[in-house]
C-alpha cells in the first residue's frame, strides 16, 4: 500500500493529498515530522533518485540551512545522510510517497510526475 508522509501545515502536502483522494487511492498517512520514513523506505527512496541525496532534503526548510546541510552534504556519506533523514522528519522532503512493492517513490507533489506514477485506469493493491 502506498504510504505518504506528509506535515499538516504543508499546502503542497494538503494538494497531494487531495490529489490522491479526488482518483480514490488508497494509502496510509503518516505525520513526517513524529514518524519519519523508515531506514529501509529512505535507502530505497534515494536508489530511485539516482543516488542524488538533495531529493530527498526540504532545501527550504529552516532544520536544513540552521545545520548547513547546503554546503555538507556532498561530504557526507550515504549512511550519514539517511541517519540524519531518520532523526529528523523536518529534514525529508515532503510530501514523501512511497510504495515499494508497486515501484512508486516520490517525493514534492508535481502533478504531472504524480499523473505518471500512477496512470488512470490503472489498478493499485489496497
Amino acid at each position: 500500500m502506498l504510504k505518504i508522509y506528509v506535515y499538516a501545515k504543508c499546502s503542497t502536502c494538503r494538494d497531494a493529498l487531495k490529489w490522491l483522494r479526488v482518483r480514490g487511492m488508497k494509502f496510509s498517512e503518516h505525520a513526517i515530522r513524529e514518524t519519519p520514513p523508515a531506514p529501509e523506505e529512505l535507502a530505497a527512496m534515494l536508489k530511485a533518485a539516482g543516488g542524488n541525496v538533495r531529493q530527498l532534503f526540504n532545501t527550504s526548510g529552516t532544520d536544513y540551512r540552521a545545520l548547513g546541510l547546503g554546503e555538507k552534504l556532498a561530504a557526507m556519506s550515504p549512511v550519514e545522510v539517511l541517519s540524519l533523514l531518520g532523526c529528523n522528519g523536518n529534514l525529508v522532503k515532503r510530501p514523501f510517497a512511497i510504495d515499494m512493492k508497486s515501484g512508486v517513490f516520490l517525493t514534492g507533489f508535481r502533478e504531472l510526475q504524480w499523473d505518471a506514477a500512477f496512470p488512470e485506469g490503472a489498478v493499485w493493491p489496497v
